[in-house]
C-alpha cells in the first residue's frame, strides 16, 4: 500500500501490504494522496475516443456477438457490457507479459477467478493469439463508469524507491525508518510526524525500533509516500545487501501534499520531485523541518529478504500477491474487485497505455469509479516515469461469463 505519485499508493487510506503507492508531473506525486481534482483534459480528451464506440479491432470476431449482459452496479462503479471491439488495443497488446500478473492473482483468487486459475496456468506458455481467443471465450468486458455516469477518469503512478542506507546512525546516516511501535493500536490516531519528532513519549515509544537510517530526510518521505521500498544497506560487518522493507502501519494521521504547502508559501516551481524540494530545503534550511511537519502522516515498516526471484517484482500489494511491474494496478475496490483483470486505456504526455493490468492494490486516494494507480516498477528510471503520468483514463473490467 503506497501514496501513488501524483494524487494518491499514499501506494499504494494506506495500501495495507505495500504500499499498500501508485511505483503520476513530479507535482503528481505528493499530490496524489490528496485525491485532487481531475484535469481539465478528462472533460474534454480527444486523445481518448468516445465511450461507446468500436473503432479498435477491423470487426468483431467469433466470440464477440449475441445480446450483451445486463449492467452490473458495484459501490461505485457502474459497470456496463461492451463488445470487444470496444478495447482499443487488444489486438496489439504483448499479453503474456500481463500472465505473470494473472498467476500471482491466482496465489489469492476472489471466488469469481478462482474457476478459471487452473486455465490461467495452463495458458501461461499459449501463444498471444490463444491467449486473446481465451478470453473472448470466457470473459464478457464491461466499461467501467462512474455512478454518474462518467466513463473518464484520472490515471496516476507509483513506483519502489531503492535508497542508500546503514544499520547504525553517523557518517551522515542520520535519519531513521521504523518497526511499528509495540502499541501502535492502542491511540488512534497515533503521534503525528511532528510529535514523532518532538515528543518525549514517542520518541520512548519508537527506542530500539530502527530499523535503518539514510541520509536524507526527504528521501525518507519518498519512502513514506510510496509506502514501501528498497534499501541498499551498509551491515555492521561492513557488507552490502539489500532489503525490502514493505509497509506495516501508519499513524492514521491525514495525508497532506508537501508540493500543496510549498505553494501555500509562495514557492512558484517545485517541479521535479523531490531535486526541486531538496533544493528549497537547501535553500531555506531553517524551514526544513517545518516542511516536514506539514504532512502529519507516517509510515512503520518491516524488513523483508529480497531473493533475485523476488526482486523481479515489487512489494505485496493490497491482494496479498507481489505486484508485477506495468501490469498491476491500484483501484478502489469499491469499484473493482481485487483480483480482477482490467483493460487500461490512458494517453497523455507521460505515456500511451493500452494493456491489460491486473487490480492487486489500492491507496487511500485512489477513490472512485475510474480511478487507477499505475505501478511503474522499482529504482530511479521508473520513479520518473511515474511522476509524470496524471493524464485522462478509461477502465473496463473482463468478468467470467
Amino acid at each position: 500500500m503506497t501514496f501513488p505519485l501524483i494524487a494518491g499508493k499514499v501506494a499504494m487510506g494506506f495500501r495495507p501490504f505495500f504500499r499498500t503507492a501508485p511505483i503520476i508531473a513530479m507535482t503528481a506525486l505528493l499530490v496524489s494522496c490528496a485525491s485532487p481534482p481531475l484535469p481539465p483534459s478528462l472533460t474534454s480528451s480527444p486523445s481518448l475516443p468516445p465511450a461507446g464506440t468500436e473503432a479498435a479491432l477491423p470487426g468483431r470476431r467469433a466470440g464477440d456477438a449475441g445480446p450483451l449482459p445486463a449492467a452490473r452496479l458495484q459501490a461505485r462503479s457502474r459497470w456496463v457490457a461492451v463488445r470487444w471491439a470496444e478495447l482499443p488495443g487488444f489486438e496489439d497488446d504483448a499479453l503474456f507479459e500481463a500472465w505473470n500478473a494473472w498467476i500471482k492473482s491466482c496465489e489469492r483468487p476472489g471466488p469469481v477467478f478462482a474457476p478459471l486459475c487452473n486455465e490461467v496456468r495452463r495458458l501461461s506458455i499459449a501463444s498471444g493469439e490463444e491467449q486473446r481467443a481465451w478470453m473472448l471465450d470466457r470473459l464478457q468486458p464491461y466499461r467501467v463508469e462512474t455512478l454518474q455516469g462518467a466513463a473518464e477518469g484520472l490515471l496516476t503512478s507509483y513506483y519502489e524507491p531503492v535508497l542508500k542506507a546503514s544499520r547504525q546512525p553517523g557518517a551522515g546516516y542520520g535519519v531513521p525508518l521504523y518497526r511499528a511501535p509495540a502499541l501502535l493500536g492502542s491511540r488512534k490516531p497515533w503521534f503525528s510526524r511532528q510529535e514523532i519528532d518532538t515528543s518525549a513519549e514517542a520518541r520512548a515509544a519508537l527506542a530500539g525500533r530502527e530499523i535503518a537510517w539514510v541520509a536524507d530526510p526527504i528521501d525518507a518521505l519518498v519512502l513514506h509516500i510510496q509506502g514501501s521500498g528498497r534499501l541498499n544497506i551498509s551491515e555492521p560487518d561492513g557488507l552490502q545487501r539489500t532489503v525490502r522493507l514493505a509497509f506495516a502501519g501508519s499513524n492514521d494521521q491525514p495525508y497532506r501534499s508537501v508540493n500543496q504547502w510549498l505553494l501555500e508559501q509562495g514557492v512558484s516551481k517545485i517541479n521535479p520531485w523531490p531535486d526541486a524540494t531538496k533544493a528549497w530545503a537547501l535553500q531555506n534550511p531553517q524551514r526544513l523541518q517545518q516542511l516536514l511537519w506539514s504532512n502529519p502522516r507516517y509510515i512503520f515498516f518491516r524488513e523483508e529478504a529480497l531473493s533475485d526471484f523476488d526482486a523481479r517484482f515489487g512489494p505485496r500489494g493490497a491482494q496479498g500477491v507481489a505486484l508485477t511491474p506495468g501490469r498491476s494496478i491500484a483501484v478502489d475496490p469499491g469499484s473493482i474487485p481485487y483480483g480482477t483483470p482490467v483493460w487500461l486505456a490512458s494517453r497523455g504526455g507521460a505515456a500511451n497505455l493500452q494493456k491489460l493490468v491486473l487490480a492487486q492494490d489500492t491507496g487511500s486516494a485512489i477513490v472512485g469509479g475510474v480511478r487507477a494507480d499505475y505501478f511503474a516498477g522499482t529504482g530511479m528510471e521508473a520513479g520518473q516515469m511515474a511522476s509524470r503520468v496524471n493524464q485522462p483514463l478509461r477502465l473496463w473490467v473482463l468478468w467470467p461469463k
